[in-house]
């Protein structure tokens, strides 16, 4: 039986994988059909598909990933063929996402991909030289309307625009002016005024760009397939016989036995159960020095076996690995909108209508009421209507989320949404549970004080009520009366029963006895001034005090000491330096809390905390400082680490209620990770401002162009895309790495 000893209880056993469960918000309810869609990168096929679908009967709900081009159909129709048809005429090539998951399906597609990838490129390639040649031909002879230079414009058109005119077609047939209906619509206006070089020109350098931007999108999603990338196919499994065969992992069973041989990435996760090795672990904890594993110790799916040979059993399926988690917690965060690109997408409903109804005016209005000519005032127009795009603004910030989250899984931190990386910078306190957190959670006894003449009796007492806790106090209590008592047996203790914040008790040899912390020995009555003495002389030094009691005495007093983790006070000091204030909310007693807090540097210490007095903690935090944090690993964090602003889950260290209600996890357990959070959210931010602003300046300086008659349509098209891959460029710079400390 397992059960808490007091507020600070983890409820863990050590020889269990850490089980990564970030959970975001409850998808809608009904069925779901996940397609992805090789020709939808851009906002813009995501409102041509959104517009088609959110007609249809039955369609509940769709979630775009336009970076892993990826649409999640939530739906009640059960009508498969006509969600995909509907897709199929829009222009989108839909696959359901278990058919290119098999191998064979996958090959298929990256053969096929790489093909059309060298047929863009030759088509480019013909379309440039022979647009190229119309603009001389038009150039030299002064000829624009020759039937030679209209031939050689046509034909530049055809091979670099055919696609985007079928495209254009379907978003105007679907009352939809993306920017293939906007090109569209502007190279026509251009041939009609007379304009062909610059109309052939225009749609092969609109083509050559669009053909840039998505090779650029392609770094992000390479982001993301380097962690799939990570773990291998197959795995060396124990047969039935005793031989050893290769095996796809997809197809090995929980509780097989793999062998692992040097240089070797670990296929999937479990338990070492024979052999010894050193394992690098950056895949999953961000920390490069090698990790050594024994027997019991738990291993991880893609991460290295550096030196020796080694066997483990399987804990869990291939796609239930923490590798496996991490990559799904990484894809699901990126598609969740984040505040900023939300603002944006909603403007960009504005923008578009608000420009083309501008241009529609420039085209019109001067001809008639001020007998302007009515060819110049057309292009102006047209002009306009290739600055209308909003792509440029709606793509920068799912480049800019996703390289951010991207970045910050390659150092160890899983962040749940893009909403938390945006709001990090936002943190103005951050409150750490003490056991587990600050501490190591892997306390040793330091001091036997007896009480009444019970030193042996009363060790004996205590550890046989330890046994039934799976508490870290108690772990170290039992562990020091083995070393003691050389395995002697323990007394059989019944009616166990814990009380949160206090301790144990149990009946042995039909008495009752009970094993907890100060507030206990106070609320049993039996407190006195002789008790009183040893219990702050202990705690002053740092040490937690458990007292084993009978009703009426205390018998022994037992100390026992967490170390600091050694990257804690760094960590404190890190957020200090980014002006970040700490507090440290713990079931222990205050003396306790108190030196601990001072070795760490933390501004504030709370002790004799139960779980609603952490949660009260957090709420009065936020009411001082507004944006809070909260950093911890047990059960009785999760009720704080849900109320707070952002919660941080030890990912190693931490139970699954902790990583589950959390909204980062630390997965090497650094706490050091938190500034470093708080710096990357700072960081992205910035970018996405930077962004923004680069994306308005460009448009509004070339509307500013258009309308006095400074900018061309080759000029609008390399604004408009130019600015779509300054912005991703940008947003990619987020894939460096920052220092995990700060120089100062």
């Amino acid at each position: 039986m397992n059960s808490c000893q007091n507020s600070d209880c983890h409820c863990r056993t050590d020889s269990m994988p850490m089980v990564i469960q970030l959970a975001d918000s409850k998808p809608p309810t009904g069925d779901s059909l996940t397609f992805r869609i090789e020709n939808m990168d851009c906002p813009t096929e995501e409102a041509l598909i959104r517009s088609k679908l959110s007609k249809m009967p039955g369609i509940d709900h769709l979630k775009f990933d336009l970076i892993q081009r990826t649409l999640t159909v939530f739906h009640s129709s059960g009508n498969v063929d006509s969600i995909q048809a509907a897709l199929i005429s829009v222009g989108m090539k839909p696959a359901l996402i278990d058919k290119v998951n098999s191998p064979s399906n996958s090959l298929q597609q990256s053969t096929s991909f790489i093909t059309e990838s060298r047929k863009k490129l030759l088509m480019l390639g013909i379309g440039g030289v022979v647009a190229a040649v119309s603009e001389i031909m038009a150039w030299t002879t002064g000829k624009e309307s020759s039937w030679e230079v209209m031939l050689l414009s046509l034909i530049a058109i055809a091979v670099c625009g055919l696609g985007t005119y079928k495209k254009g077609w379907i978003a105007l047939k679907n009352f939809n002016l993306n920017i293939n209906a906007l090109m569209s619509m502007a190279v026509t206006g251009a041939m009609l005024i007379g304009q062909w070089p610059e109309a052939a020109m225009v749609m092969v350098l609109f083509a050559l760009a669009e053909e840039i931007e998505s090779r650029s999108l392609d770094r992000a999603r390479n982001a993301i397939h380097s962690l799939m990338a990570l773990s291998p196919d197959k795995a060396t499994v124990m047969q039935a016989d005793a031989s050893w065969n290769e095996v796809e992992i997809k197809n090995v069973a929980v509780g097989s036995l793999v062998r692992v041989k040097p240089g070797e990435r670990i296929p999937l996760d479990g338990i070492v159960v024979s052999g010894r090795s050193s394992v690098n672990q950056a895949a999953i904890t961000g920390e490069s020095i090698a990790v050594t594993k024994n027997p019991g110790d738990p291993v991880y799916a893609g991460t290295i076996n550096e030196t020796g040979s080694f066997d483990y059993r399987t804990t869990v399926e291939a796609d239930h690995s923490t590798l496996a988690r991490i990559i799904k917690v990484v894809e699901e965060a990126q598609s969740n909108q984040a505040p900023t690109q939300r603002f944006v997408d909603r403007f960009s409903k504005i923008y578009t209508p608000a420009v083309l109804a501008i241009a529609l005016s420039v085209a019109v209005i001067p001809p008639l009421v001020f007998s302007a000519p009515w060819v110049d005032w057309i292009y102006k127009a047209l002009v306009l209507m290739v600055i209308a795009c909003p792509c440029a603004l709606v793509i920068s910030t799912p480049v800019t989320v996703v390289s951010g989250l991207a970045s910050a899984a390659r150092a160890g931190i899983l962040i749940k949404g893009g909403i938390y990386l945006e709001q990090g910078r936002q943190l103005k306190s951050i409150a750490f549970d003490k056991t587990g957190t600050i501490t190591q959670g892997k306390p040793v006894v330091t001091d036997v004080v007896a009480l009444s003449g019970h030193e042996t009796d009363g060790l004996h007492l205590a550890a046989s009520l330890a046994a039934r806790s799976d508490h870290p106090v108690s772990s170290a209590l039992s562990a020091y009366w083995n070393d003691q008592a050389q395995n002697k047996a323990l007394a059989p203790a019944s009616d166990f029963n814990a009380t949160a914040g206090r301790g144990i008790k149990g009946r042995i040899n039909n008495k009752w006895y009970f094993l907890g912390n100060h507030r206990l020995v106070e609320e049993l009555g039996i407190c006195n001034a002789e008790i009183e003495a040893v219990l702050d002389k202990l705690e002053e030094a740092g040490k937690t005090a458990v007292s084993l009691c009978d009703e009426f005495v205390v018998l022994t007093v037992i100390a026992i000491a967490d170390p600091v983790r050694e990257t804690s006070r760094e960590a404190v000091a890190n957020l200090h330096a980014l002006g970040v204030h700490t507090v440290m909310l713990t079931g222990d007693n205050p003396h306790t809390a108190k030196v601990v807090a001072e070795k760490v540097g933390i501004d504030d210490a709370r002790g004799n905390l139960l779980p609603e007095d952490k949660l009260s903690a957090i709420h009065e935090e936020m009411l001082r400082y507004g944006c809070v944090g909260m950093a911890g690993d047990g059960i009785n964090d999760a009720p704080a680490l849900a109320k707070a602003s952002i919660g941080f889950a030890m990912g190693a260290a931490g139970t699954d209620t902790a990583l589950e209600t959390a909204d980062v996890a630390l997965m090497d357990d650094d706490l050091r990770k938190i500034p470093l959070f708080i710096r990357l959210s700072r960081r992205t931010a910035a970018v996405l401002q930077q962004n923004i602003a680069m994306a308005l300046s460009i448009k509004i300086l070339f509307f500013v162009l258009a309308i006095s008659g400074n900018a061309s349509l080759w000029m609008a098209v390399f604004a408009d895309m130019g600015a779509s891959l300054i912005v991703i460029f940008n947003g990619l710079r987020l894939l460096k790495p920052l220092p995990l400390l700060r120089k100062t």
